[in-house]
């Protein structure tokens, strides 16, 4: 007889508050296992316990741990530096503009072909250096026509001048009349102009054929070329061959507001010449360092200020025409004053202040004027 077929067991169903409290339980460990691993980091290597201060002060674990739940209340370093008396230059700031000192568009002197050019852009040249060749044929013959017709007409005054001697010499004997001796006076005069014309023409049309060798006019940095080799070139072209610019020394063109005029115009009458530094865009990196030339004639009558123009050396070739530039330029300089640390200036509702420590080492705020601010 075989056993009997046992029933099947009816499964249970899971109560609906497990899910929700395995998903606390499991926050719950990892928020703990977060705060020991986290909050203790700043214990001391050695396993000793963080010093009372150091609670304090909030390291460690709990408030001041490193996630800013410190004590909002807890007290911050600071420097204390003691005023003194001193001198203090007084900074005008302002943007200008970086300008070669001198700029020349190098032209022809006279018509032709171009047949040579004698320079690499961006060369740096002197003056006098020969900078292209235009073809030199037709002014040398244009000067030996010239040469010719002054040598013939040389010749012809000598002739006139031997003749005017022989007149004098017969009129001395009676053998001829004065009026002869008189004209042929006259053709020598009218003889002696003719040559000095044709000379004229002679040193006109050497001074042409010397123009065929075109020169730099000025010391500086050739900039792109205009026109190649094979092409006619005139004297009035716009473009010309190439510009020249002198880029050492170089000049800065800045404002400043009229208000600071007169403490410029006095160092200037006094003799003196204010330095100036020209800074980078960002004014981290000084440029150069110069001194002012001179003041525009006439203030800028839409926007209150006057232009000023100075001069910097540029062997290393750290300013570029056209190049903006921060510009810093002491216009004063102040002797004898309180001068204290730019930090230390604070500004509030209560208007520029700082704090003052007493001798009960003790802090109070007090209100002062700055005549001076350096940003």
């Amino acid at each position: 007889m075989t056993d009997p077929i046992p029933a099947l067991e009816t499964r249970r169903p899971r109560p609906r508050w497990l899910v929700p409290v395995v998903v606390v339980l499991a926050l719950v460990i990892a928020g703990w296992a977060a705060w020991h691993f986290f909050g203790r980091s700043d214990a001391p290597a050695d396993g000793k316990q963080a010093s009372a201060k150091d609670a304090k002060a909030g390291k460690g674990a709990g408030k001041g741990g490193r996630f800013g739940g410190g004590d909002p209340n807890r007290a911050q370093p600071v420097a204390v530096v003691a005023a003194k008396r001193g001198e203090i230059n007084v900074t005008q700031t302002a943007l200008g503009t970086v300008m070669a000192l001198k700029t020349a568009t190098v032209r022809p002197r006279v018509d032709g072909l171009l047949v040579n050019i004698l320079f690499t852009e961006g060369q740096f040249v002197k003056q006098g250096d020969v900078l292209a060749q235009i073809d030199p044929v037709p002014f040398q013959v244009a000067l030996s026509q010239a040469e010719g017709q002054l040598a013939r007409d040389a010749a012809q005054l000598n002739n006139a001048r031997l003749d005017h001697a022989r007149y004098q010499k017969l009129l001395e004997q009676d053998s001829i009349a004065a009026q002869q001796v008189d004209a042929q006076a006259a053709q020598v005069q009218q003889l002696e102009g003719t040559v000095k014309v044709d000379q004229a023409i002679v040193d006109n049309a050497r001074l042409n054929l010397s123009y065929t060798r075109i020169t730099a006019p000025l010391s500086g940095r050739l900039g792109l070329r205009v026109v190649d080799a094979g092409n006619m070139v005139r004297g009035s072209d716009a473009t010309g061959i190439a510009v020249i610019t002198q880029v050492d020394p170089i000049s800065v063109l800045f404002t400043i507001p009229q208000d600071s005029l007169p403490r410029v115009i006095a160092r200037l009458k006094a003799g003196e010449k204010p330095g100036v530094d020209a800074w980078d865009r960002e004014q981290k990196n000084l440029l150069a360092k110069g001194t002012l030339i001179t003041v525009d004639n006439q203030i800028d009558v839409q926007t209150g200020t006057v232009r000023l123009k100075a001069e910097f050396p540029n062997s290393e070739g750290k300013l570029y025409p056209n190049q903006f530039v921060n510009v810093r330029m002491v216009v004063d300089v102040r002797q004898d004053v309180v001068v204290i640390p730019t930090a230390g200036v604070q500004r509030g509702a209560q208007g520029t202040v700082v704090y003052v420590v007493k001798e009960d080492n003790t802090v109070t705020l007090r209100p002062v004027e700055c005549e001076v601010t350096v940003t």
